[in-house]
Order: structure tokens, then sequence, then C-alpha cells
């Protein structure tokens, strides 16, 4: 077994080792979680130990990135899922509606449109996260928290099935209270899943009810930016 895989292995094992201790202390079961490795600039020669260590779900936040990378790979792995994780501009919408299996930045009437006329001329119905700007941050993507409940109906109408909601707290402060608030907003809408939660808050995350969590460092080691 080559280094790389052994220590994507390992690194494996930690991520899965927390989300059973934090899923275990609120009585829920580690296998109702999804982990989604965060590949974003990530070269394949990385992501191909990770999925040689066992992990199926990845998740991309550009769509133009993930167009170069997976297709090759899921030749070679079709049970891969792919997530969209980043925001999505309106002109990318069918292009992610053919790629990816989740999308998790469903946050504006004009993306929901685009959405919309996107499924329908592709014929496949892709599942979909509204990101909420859960701290009102105006530098962040993500629907204004009031109006959330129109944006779930509207998705509704126009046949784009939705899992749950979506988001990433203020880097600064505890993000706990935010994914109380988002666990709170879903009940009240009836929807079942949270994708909450990144490398340094997926426990806290899981204690307050995520579903997804969306893990990069942990998995990878530190990112390499351009």
């Amino acid at each position: 077994m080559t280094t790389a895989i052994t220590q994507a292995r390992d690194r494996l094992a930690a991520v899965r080792d927390t989300m059973d201790r934090a899923a275990r202390l609120t009585g829920r079961s580690a296998d109702a979680i999804t982990l989604i490795a965060v590949s974003k600039t990530q070269e394949t020669d990385a992501i191909r130990p990770l999925i040689e260590a066992g992990q199926r779900v990845f998740g991309e936040n550009r769509v133009q990135e993930a167009q170069a990378k997976w297709p090759a790979l899921r030749q070679e792995y079709p049970d891969i899922r792919l997530h969209l994780v980043g925001q999505l501009q309106s002109n990318k919408a069918a292009d992610a509606v053919a790629l990816f299996d989740v999308i998790h930045s469903l946050d504006r009437p004009s993306l929901l449109t685009a959405l919309a006329k996107a499924m329908d001329a592709d014929g496949r119905r892709v599942p979909c996260y509204i990101q909420v700007n859960i701290g009102a941050e105006e530098q962040k993507g993500g629907c204004a928290i009031a109006d959330v409940p129109a944006l779930i109906a509207a998705a509704r109408e126009a046949d784009v099935p939705l899992l749950g909601l979506m988001c990433v707290p203020p880097a600064e402060g505890e993000p706990a209270p935010y994914f109380a608030l988002l666990a709170k907003m879903a009940r009240e809408e009836g929807l079942e899943r949270l994708s909450m939660g990144m490398s340094g808050d997926f426990e806290t995350a899981i204690m307050l009810g995520a579903s997804d969590i969306r893990v990069g460092t942990a998995l990878f080691g530190a990112r390499p930016y351009p």
C-alpha cells in the first residue's frame, strides 16, 4: 500500500471516529450522516488515494473545475456521488445539472428558474439544498433568512426537489447558535436534512443535527491554493 493511500485511510478513519463520537452523544448513528470530501483545488493525484481508501462522496466549489477532473474519475469509479457545495451562477445551471448529483447552493429565484429549466431540458431532477445566509454577511452568498420560506415555496412549485437547508456560519465566533437556527428553520419548513459543518466545526454541527458535513482540510491536509 502506498504512503498516500495509508495517509488517506488514516485521515478518513480519524474523521469517521469523530463523526461516530458526535453522533452517539445525541443518540444518532454516524451511518445516517453523509461525509462530503471537499476536493476543491485538489488535483486528481490527491483525490485518488482517498477514493482508494473508500470515500465515495465528494464536493466541488466550481463547475468548471469539476468538469476538468471528475468525468474521467467517474468512469473509473462509477459509484462516486458528486455534490456542488460552492456558489452557482445561473448561466452554469445546465452544466451543474448535467454533472452533479446534489446542489447545495440554491439561494435566489433567478437561479431556481435556471435550474428548473435545465432539469426539464435534461430530463433529470437534481436534489438541492437552499443555502441560507445564516449570519447575514454581505460578502457571502445565500438566501436571506426572511426570504427562505418564499424560495422554498417557489422550488416546490417548480418541481425542484429540496433536501434541506445549507449554511456557512461566520468565521469569527461560535458556530453552534447558527447551526441551531438552521435546524429550527428546517423543522419549521418540514425539511429533513441539514448541510452544515466543515473541518473545524463538523463535530458541533453533528450534535446539532447535521445530516451532511463538508470536510476538506481534515481529509486532504492543507489546501493548495494557486
